[in-house]
């Protein structure tokens, strides 16, 4: 289950009522459950205001935002899914800032008998023998996404696109191979590191795929809280927790290892 700071609320019905004395609500991609809830403490030993916290798939987030979830703040783990909702006016545009980066990294089960790491992802379908790859549903989890694309350009995909377990989230797929489930996923590297269930076996090339980076903004319900809010995702002390947990900068720096 993931953390919650306050409360957290995933599905839209149980949002509808929410009010905005009860502080502000930030919507967050799932990989950033663990990073976003230790920043938001921070932020209400600061300043005493209370955050609420709601954790999924940002594509289902997005779509909860376009259906009238009262949202203040939107943090999601690609670019597409704030373009399309500032496409629709659905966020302040003005707002809108790159808080954080990732790299992508193929990870086994501590369970799967795979005696060392790859050189590279060529192999990855022998690598696989008789099992699956977990993956965030890539038609419309950023994870996913991200991985579709570096398997295709690394000339992957058609093998393996018939071998996927799709997630609805990245946390979906990291539990299936720590579970032993599926003996190989497609994660962000910092999930890899919630666990010690699962190992690294190799990260994918970062030009494999469109920079990983989270932008977070403001929706028009935003009050000055939630302002308050997003202006500290960007400062020092919530930066300094974001590498902590293993997250680059914006610009990729940072996150150049497995380890």
């Amino acid at each position: 289950m993931p953390a919650v700071c306050a409360a957290t609320l995933t599905a839209f019905g149980a949002i509808a009522g929410a009010r905005p004395a009860d502080g502000p609500l930030v919507f967050a991609a799932a990989s950033l459950t663990d990073v976003i809830t230790e920043i938001a403490e921070a932020f209400t030993a600061e300043t005493g205001v209370r955050v609420r916290l709601s954790f999924a798939a940002s594509s289902a987030l997005a779509r909860q935002i376009e259906n009238g979830a009262p949202a203040s703040v939107f943090v999601s783990a690609n670019r597409q899914w704030m373009d399309r909702l500032d496409s629709e006016a659905a966020i302040i545009a003005a707002s809108r800032t790159d808080v954080a980066g990732n790299r992508l990294a193929l990870i086994a089960s501590q369970q799967a008998e795979i005696p060392e790491a790859p050189a590279s992802l060529t192999g990855l379908p022998d690598l696989l023998g008789d099992g699956r790859l977990a993956i965030g549903d890539p038609d419309h989890v950023p994870a996913g996404l991200y991985a579709r694309a570096s398997l295709e350009s690394l000339g992957l995909w058609t093998r393996i696109a018939p071998r996927l377990a799709r997630t609805g989230d990245v946390r979906g797929a990291l539990a299936l191979v720590a579970r032993g489930e599926a003996p190989l996923g497609i994660v962000y590297a910092t999930d890899a590191g919630i666990t010690d269930r699962v190992r690294i076996l190799v990260l994918l090339p970062a030009d494999s795929h469109p920079p990983i980076v989270y932008p977070a903004a403001l929706t028009p319900a935003a009050s000055d809280d939630a302002r308050a809010f997003l202006a500290f995702l960007g400062g020092r002390t919530a930066q300094a927790v974001f590498r902590r947990h293993g997250f680059s900068a914006a610009d990729g720096t940072g996150l150049d290892r497995a380890s």
